[in-house]
Parts: structure tokens; C-alpha cells; sequence
């Protein structure tokens, strides 16, 4: 559960200028992208866009950008925020409005012709974004506004973004030398090519990893579930989730399967075949890891958490260590009481955690899933949950559009208002699992908000939760529900943002701040007030019994070691891979996962990383390398957060409209941690953490 972020810098390179011309002649008005949409918000017409367009369109958006590149850092005029800042956020608009359907499409709906351009174009978007960051003119230009920048007269947006281009100019490495640029411009060619070869290969192994049984091997699953399965060879096929985990484990009777099912999710890029990340995710780290020696780092996690809240890998460290001791703690202790449900003469492992978990939560709270599933019927849960906790907490109402092209008919578009009935922004949903979408849930942008720009923002999430028949409802555990309330919330950090500047707006905050949106609004998924307007049986309307969402509540700790120790397990492996040194040279993947846990005192092999390092996307596909600590620093920030609504009289408007007001419309307008101080009075700690989330009194 992440963001997409789709970052294209501004570049004049030979190699990007001589390809853009040699396909210049499919250039033209035939192009789905050769003019704006005319649609609402000037959003995607995906009745019109075809595979054939992307190519032809992204070469033609880096030969604009880059010419305007070149206009802005060879002006003979002095530089001006005007001429130079202004004008860097005004190039590039038609790459960045085919980026990002092209990025949609690659994560949400891809194809072999995509994968293809993805893979041609990867290297040159490298050198492309090097162009802007690597241009000595240009930098020189940006160093002097950065200088004079408080004598200016310009406003505190204005300021914040010349400090953003500042800081972002110095870490991509524009203060090196002309022989170190070009060797940091061929390593940023061979990173981009690496990342990309990851995710395919990835995306190939989970299709390929999709594990058949027979309909006696598959004993526990409720009888519906059946009827949304694919078959092949008469035998019924579990397509695999992103994680390590997989959410038929829980109620899976028989042993065998389940073994055979976490076995096979667990090496599903690890069959030595032409699927295997392994050898890429060792050339990657590598790769990363000379990146940061070259720009005067240490390690890549040193050098990526410039600009970020934790602003170096020893903080991170420090408040991961802390939270080590207690879930390593609240496993033992549950795992004695898995051990009491587990009546077999075979011992506990990893493939039934999940399984016997599910046995405890039912006889210590009575909660059953399956009893609960028909109270989270998709729809409601959507439009009568998390539509209306926004409409409560923030006043914004919602329309469906259903005149508005969609990119797979599982898509439905909606428009949001503002109480006082002024457009919001549009924001569509892709809730459904298939074979062309990348696994895990996540949020972005179709049309960045920005005034600048006469832009409103158009938004969207992505899931993959289990399609039903024809007919069928769609119903959801518990996990899933929390999974709209997260993805939700980023989208409400979208659709709230208010800036003048496209690179300032909305989500476009460091990583350890941006999941504290997401986070904060998941409280919400059970609060009293919420749950009642949607918790309702999907056949017969009836509102969820009250002693259901007392065991929700009283439930809401169980298996909280488990699920801070595998996330605490992906965290340190994600920093161990990101702190090697350029020289450091691994030979067995599998090794170093082990080596990494136990050096951080968070192994044990009952309780796997929630992602191994061979299918761990966030890191090696996306955008969060040495960053996936940033949920828990999140988590951090959020859980104080909500302490103060707690302190503050709870869910109401008036405090929707404070943190609308301080924290969630703000952008990257401020330096993140004064924006939580002027809000909190306060920097966050992890008190708030530890106390709600059943870790320790107060």
C-alpha cells in the first residue's frame, strides 16, 4: 500500500534528441496525447489512447522539455524566479501528462507491447532527468536564486520551492565534477535499466506462480469463494498475493496445502528460471551502492535520506531498535498461544501462523471472517464508509461519473465537491485482481493539482482484492477494509492539495511523511460512528450485530507481534541491502536475508519479512529503496496525530477542518517537520504508538 510516483527531470541529451527526431514523423494530430483532453479536469480520454501513441508521445514530451531546458540555462538575462524556477515547472507538461498515463497503465493494466516501451524507454528517462540535474548552466542559475533567495520578495511557496530545486539539484549530484557526471549519468541509465528488469520479472513470476489444487486440497475455503476462482485442468488455481503471507493461509484446514502455498509464494522469483530476480537485485544494490560512494556517501541509505524526516539512517535505526524488543516480545507470547490451538503432532511453522491466528482470534473474541465478510460488501464499504467518514470529518460530497472513458471496465470514476459545492477534484477506482496489474494497492495521479497550471487534481486507486463471479458481491476481510481507508487517505492528500506549484502540490512530500495521510485516516475504519453507517449484511440490510464490532475492537491488538515483526522484518532488510558499500560482493541472496535478520535481532522463523528481498517491489521496483522504514515513521507521526483528535473531542468537523487546514492541504509547501510542529506544538514521538497500539500503558 504505496504511492506511485512518476518524477521526470528535464534533459537535453544527445542520445534522447536523436531517437525523439527519428520518430518525429508519428508525431502528429493522429496522436491520442497531440492535444489536452477535453474532458472534465482535463483528465485521460482512455476511449482514445492506444499502445502505439505512448512511444511516439513520451520522445516527443523529453524533445519539448528538453528544448525548453536548454532556453531556460542558456538565457543571457540574470536569473529570476520567473525565468527560471517558473519556467521549470511550466516545461515539460506533455511528458508528464503521458507519463503518468503511461505509469498507470504499466502498474494497473499492462501488456507485452507496454513492457516493451518500458523497457526501451527506462535508460533514456534517465538521461533525460540527468539533463536537468547534471546541467552546469542550469544549476548555476538555481544556486544563485537559492542564495538571494530571502531578499527576493517572493512569498513563503515561492522560497520552499527554490529550496526543493536547491536540495534536489546538490543530491542528484550537481556539484560533482564533469568525469564524475558522466560516470553518475551511465550508473542512472543502468539503475533505471535494472528496476525495470526487476518489475518484469516479477510481474512474470507472479503470474507464472499462481499454485492449483483440487477442491478436496482446498478444504476450509467458504463454498462462494469457489465460484471467482479460475480452473485449469480441473483443478482450481490461488492466484498469489505480494506479500509473503497469502490470505487463503487463514483458512486452509489442511496442512500440506498450506505448506505447499507459502512454499510456493515464497520462492515464486526463485525458481532459477528466466523469472529469477535474484541476480538483479544483487546487480541493483550494487549499482546503488557505487551511485552513493560516487555522490560522497557511504552507503545508498545515507545518501537517500537526505530531505527526508528520519535525515539520516542512524534516527531510523534508533526508533526501528526500539520497537524491536516489544515485538519480538509480543511474539513469544503469542506464539505460546498458537502453539496451545495447534493440536497436530507436526510443529508450528510459517505457513500456519496465518491458520491457527485466525483459530485463536475466533475462540478468544468470537471473530469469525467469514461471519463478518457479509457486513463488507465492497460498495457499501466505499461509498457508505470511507465516502462518508470524508464527508463527515471534511464536508466533501461525491457523485458517480459514468460518462468518463475508463482503462478496464472494472474502473468506476467518481467527482468530489467541497461543502461549499466548488469542484474538488475527480478520483477513479481499480479494486480488482488480474493478471496485467502489479501486485499490492496503491494511489497516484492522472492531472497533478496546481494553479499555475489551472489544474484540479484527478486521482486514483488501485487494489487487488479477489474478483467475484458474475453476480456475485464483492466481500471483504477485515485487512481489506483497512486497505480502502489507507488508499483513501492518500487520495485525500491528493484531492485536498492547494498550491500554485505542481512540484510542491499534494503527495509530492518525502516518504516518511506521505504514508502518515494513508495511516491516520485507517483509525476510521472501525470507529463506531463509521462502522454503523456501512457495516450492513449485503442480502438483508441489517446492521452488524454490536457484539461483531465489540470483538473487532477488543481484537483490534491480537497478533500485533506478528504484524510489527514482519514488517520490522522487511524494514532491515530493505536498509540492509541499501548499507553495503560499493565493494561489498554477495554470493547468496538467501544468506544475506538471513545474515541482515539476525544481525538486527528480528529473526525467527516462524515470522518471515512481509516481504522477501526477491519480491520486494517497493524497494526494487519502486520508489522506496533504504525508504520503507517510512511506514513506521509514518505510523509515528500518525499515531500522534491521533492522540490529538483523541485529545480533542474525536471525529468531528471541526477538527476535519483543522488538519485539513494545517497538515493535509499543505503539500511540500513547509519543511515537513515545522508543518507538524505548527500543528502539534510538538515533534512526534513513538508514545502514542506503543500506548494505542497495545505495546505498553499509559
Amino acid at each position: 500500500m504505496y504511492i506511485k510516483k512518476v518524477i521526470m527531470g528535464a534533459a537535453l541529451g544527445a542520445a534522447v534528441f536523436s531517437i525523439s527526431c527519428q520518430n518525429k514523423a508519428k508525431w502528429d494530430e493522429t496522436n491520442a496525447f497531440f492535444q489536452e483532453s477535453e474532458l472534465p479536469y482535463h483528465t485521460a480520454d482512455f476511449s482514445k489512447i492506444q499502445n502505439k501513441d505512448f512511444k511516439p508521445a513520451l520522445l516527443e514530451g523529453m524533445r519539448q522539455q528538453a528544448e525548453a531546458i536548454e532556453k531556460i540555462a542558456s538565457n543571457s538575462e540574470a536569473p529570476t524566479f520567473s525565468n527560471t524556477i517558473e519556467a521549470l515547472e511550466l516545461s515539460g507538461t506533455l511528458l508528464t501528462r503521458v507519463s503518468h498515463v503511461f505509469h498507470l497503465l504499466t502498474g494497473a493494466h499492462t501488456n507485452d507491447e507496454l513492457i516493451e516501451i518500458n523497457s526501451e524507454l527506462a535508460p533514456k528517462f534517465a538521461t533525460h532527468t540527468d539533463g536537468i540535474y547534471l546541467n552546469d548552466a542550469l544549476f548555476e542559475r538555481v544556486k544563485q536564486l537559492h542564495k538571494d533567495r530571502t531578499i527576493l520578495g517572493l512569498d513563503e511557496e515561492q522560497v520552499r520551492l527554490i529550496d526543493v530545486y536547491y536540495e534536489r539539484f546538490v543530491q542528484a549530484g550537481a556539484n560533482l565534477s564533469a568525469e564524475a557526471k558522466k560516470q553518475l549519468k551511465q550508473l542512472n541509465q543502468e539503475i533505471a535499466t535494472l528496476t525495470n528488469e526487476f518489475s518484469d520479472k516479477l510481474l512474470a513470476a507472479t503470474k507464472a506462480g499462481s499454485v492449483s489444487f483440487t477442491k478436496e486440497q482446498l478444504q476450509g475455503l467458504p463454498e462462494e469463494d469457489f465460484t471467482s476462482l479460475q480452473q485449469k485442468d480441473g483443478k482450481y488455481l490461488l492466484a498469489l498475493n505480494n506479500t509473503t503471507q497469502q490470505p487463503a493461509l487463514s483458512q486452509l484446514q489442511q496442512k500440506e496445502t498450506r505448506e505447499h502455498l507459502f512454499q510456493q509464494a515464497w520462492i515464486r522469483a526463485e525458481k532459477k528460471d528466466k523469472n529469477d530476480t535474484r541476480s538483479t537485485i544483487v546487480a541493483l544494490a550494487k549499482k546503488r551502492a557505487e551511485k552513493a560512494k560516487l555522490l560522497g556517501f557511504d552507503t545508498y541509505a545515507a545518501w537517500s535520506l537526505q530531505g527526508t524526516m528520519a535525515q539520516n539512517p542512524a534516527r531510523v535505526f534508533s526508533m526501528l531498535s526500539n520497537l524491536s524488543s516489544h515485538a519480538m516480545q509480543a511474539v513469544k507470547e503469542e506464539t505460546e498461544l498458537l502453539q496451545g490451538a495447534n493440536k497436530s503432532a507436526t510443529p508450528l511453522t510459517a505457513a500456519d501462523w496465518t491458520y491457527y491466528a485466525e483459530q485463536v482470534r475466533q475462540e478468544k473474541f468470537a471473530l469469525n471472517q467469514e461471519e463478518l465478510k457479509p457486513y463488507f460488501e465492497l460498495d457499501k464499504v466505499l461509498k457508505d464508509g470511507v465516502f462518508f467518514m470524508a464527508k463527515y470529518l471534511y464536508g466533501i460530497s461525491f457523485i458517480e461519473r459514468n460518462d468518463i472513458p475508463v482503462w478496464h471496465e472494472d474502473v468506476k470514476v467518481y467527482e468530489f465537491f467541497n461543502k461549499d459545492g466548488s469542484k474538488l477534484g475527480l478520483f477513479y477506482t481499480d479494486y480488482f485482481q488480474r493478471d496485467s496489474k502489479q501486485g499490492g494497492a496503491w494511489m497516484s495521479n492522472i492531472v497533478d493539482q496546481s494553479y499555475l497550471m489551472n489544474q484540479l487534481p484527478v486521482i486514483y486507486n488501485v487494489a487487488n482484492f479477489p474478483k467475484p463471479a458474475e453476480g456475485q458481491a464483492s466481500l471483504l476481510t477485515l485487512d481489506q477494509v483497512v486497505t480502502l481507508f489507507h488508499e483513501f487517505g492518500h487520495a485525500l492528500h491528493g484531492l485536498f492539495a492547494d498550491q500554485k506549484y505542481p512540484t510542491l502540490s499534494g503527495t509530492n512530500v518525502s516518504r516518511d511523511f506521505v504514508e502518515f495521510p494513508s495511516q491516520f485516516h485507517e483509525h476510521f475504519a472501525f470507529d463506531p460512528l463509521i462502522l454503523d453507517n456501512y457495516a450492513k449484511h449485503y442480502q438483508t440490510g441489517y446492521i452488524m450485530p454490536q457484539a461483531f464490532a465489540d470483538n473487532i475492537k477488543a481484537a483490534a491488538g491480537f497478533n500485533k507481534g506478528y504484524s510489527l515483526t514482519e514488517l520490522l522484518g522487511a524494514t532491515f532488510l530493505d536498509l540492509a541491502w541499501h548499507s553495503i558499500d560499493a565493494n561489498t560482493e554477495i554470493t547468496d541472496v538467501d544468506q544475506f536475508e538471513i545474515d541482515a535478520l539476525n544481525k538486527y535481532g528480528i529473526y525467527t522463523s516462524l515470522v518471515p519479512p512481509r516481504y522477501r528481498s526477491s519480491y520486494f517491489s517497493h524497494i526494487f521496483g519502486g520508489g522506496y529503496a533504504a525508504g520503507y522504514y517510512s511506514y513506521k515513521w509514518s505510523e509515528m507521526i500518525d499515531f500522534d496525530a491521533y492522540a490529538w483528535l483523541m485529545e480533542n473531542g474525536g471525529i468531528t468537523p471541526r477538527n476535519g477542518e483543522i488538519l485539513r487546514k494545517k497538515l493535509f492541504s499543505r503539500g511540500n509547501t513547509v519543511p515537513l517537520d515545522k508543518l507538524y510542529r505548527d500543528f502539534r506544538g510538538k515533534d512526534p514521538n513513538i508514545d502514542a504508538y506503543l500506548h494505542y497500539s497495545g505495546f505498553s500503558k499509559q
